[in-house]
């Protein structure tokens, strides 16, 4: 018997699904963009809507309409070694190698480094590091308390404070929003935004949640057939929430030029602002919003590495594969937060459109009946565009072999430039997979000379 869909759980599963994705980059990236786009903060803000919410929710719906319990799932009909190699990927850049060691990184560098002298600055990330893992691994050990540390108790939380600075801010605006506009969105501002919208990772972070979402939802007593409908109904309440949000965050960071100069980035733009309206305790509370924005985040990424990586590679437990991603984010995370952010970009370029074609292939996953071959001819157009988007932003530069390349794909390529140079070769291979997928199907529909012969046979 199916148990009756409750508003109260629809709620919970929203409240989790959004602080588990809504980490310190959703915070400080609107604020430093709102800076940098100032009176171009609109477009600039569409741009990373779709990147940063809409993403996401197209992520769940792909999710439930292919029935998927994780990020396999969704790549398998390219191909398994393609579906476990894009899972490997996808979870070393949102979890250990990058995403993960960011929000302790974050963390220290708004809420602890401010109260520490420069001579212990390196220490105390030590400490800082080995206790919010620590903890956060402690945490997760338990796969059922997900959802109530997360649900019921850390994000409600963190929203509360977030939205405190938010309605300071709609009540004592600090100025016009009329401000001047940096270089890199006088033009193309909705295509900047876009590409702003990388950086959160919630596009690829959403394919990793689900198969922590889905044992959430099926804790709660719900049956698998259930699952999606949940899933897309929570989704889109955790998504509207988070767009609201970023919106707010974009104007607070344009609005707050006509007090302050551009900041080197959005955390030293979000403590400066918070300080303005809460004096000296405005450090304190930043420290406070981050720590709880950063740390439900880190338990969604734990949670979600070690439970797809398990299903994955079964011989390795559980804990086994939480400790793992425990000890590599405590190590990267101190390599240092700009280190962290210089070399996720390349990355990030490289995996999100190769994201964004599997979540848009899932979503007409019905009509294409999965086809091998539409996935593959797609896929496999898309990626050399998205390789060259990761040389072209590597933090290193005048490589002799690769510079000339990248040079040639940005002149000749359209969009390229703009670092959409895979949108085009991406349409072509969708283009060429659905000809041979129409082609093949008319050929298997069409009667055999043998079968048109025996049909007439039995007719006469």
């Amino acid at each position: 018997m199916l148990k009756e869909t409750k508003h109260r759980d629809t709620f919970l599963i929203a409240s989790l699904i959004f602080g588990m994705f809504f980490g310190a980059g959703n915070l400080i990236f609107p604020v430093q963009m709102g800076q940098n786009a100032g009176g171009n903060w609109l477009p600039a803000t569409l741009g990373f809507l779709i990147t940063g919410t809409a993403v996401p929710f197209l992520a769940m719906l792909a999710v439930s309409i292919t029935d998927s319990t994780g990020v396999y799932d969704v790549a398998k009909p390219v191909a398994p070694w393609f579906a476990t190699l894009f899972l490997i990927l996808l979870h070393l850049t949102i979890g250990p190698f990058f995403g993960t060691p960011r929000t302790a990184a974050t963390a220290f560098s708004m809420g602890v480094a401010p109260f520490l002298p420069a001579r212990f600055q390196t220490l105390g990330m030590l400490i800082f590091s080995a206790l919010f893992f620590s903890f956060a691994y402690y945490l997760t050990t338990k796969q059922s308390d997900l959802v109530k540390w997360i649900g019921k108790y850390l994000n409600p939380l963190f929203l509360v404070l977030l939205v405190l600075v938010l309605v300071l801010s709609f009540v004592l605006p600090m100025g016009s929003l009329k401000q001047a506009v940096q270089p890199t969105y006088a033009s193309n501002t909705f295509f900047q935004g876009f590409l702003d919208g990388y950086n959160t990772m919630d596009g690829l972070a959403l394919l990793a949640f689900a198969v922590t979402i889905v044992y959430a939802v099926q804790g709660l007593g719900y049956k698998k057939e259930q699952v999606p409908k949940m899933l897309a109904k929570s989704g889109l309440f955790s998504i509207l929430a988070e767009a609201l949000l970023y919106v707010g965050l974009v104007v607070l960071g344009t609005s707050s030029l006509s007090l302050f100069k551009t900041a080197a980035n959005g955390g030293t733009a979000f403590s400066q602002i918070v300080h303005h309206y809460l004096g000296n305790f405005g450090l304190l509370f930043t420290a406070v919003l981050v720590t709880l924005a950063v740390f439900t985040t880190a338990m969604g990424l734990f949670a979600s590495f070690s439970q797809d990586m398990h299903k994955r590679f079964p011989n390795v437990s559980y804990l086994a594969w939480l400790r793992i991603t425990a000890v590599g984010s405590f190590i990267t995370a101190n390599a240092g937060l700009t280190n962290i952010i210089a070399w996720a970009v390349p990355v990030l370029m490289l995996m999100y459109p190769l994201a964004l074609v599997l979540i848009l292939l899932s979503l007409f996953s019905k009509f294409l009946k999965r086809s091998r071959i539409v996935y593959r001819a797609t896929i496999f157009l898309t990626l050399p565009a998205a390789l060259l988007d990761l040389c072209a932003n590597l933090p290193v530069t005048n490589l002799p072999v690769i510079t000339p390349l990248v040079d040639g794909y940005h002149k000749y390529l359209p969009l390229a430039a703009s670092g959409l140079g895979w949108v085009l070769p991406a349409l072509v291979g969708a283009f060429l997979g659905l000809s041979l997928f129409y082609f093949k199907n008319r050929l298997n529909s069409q009667p055999t000379k043998a079968s048109k012969e025996e049909t007439a046979t039995e007719n006469s």
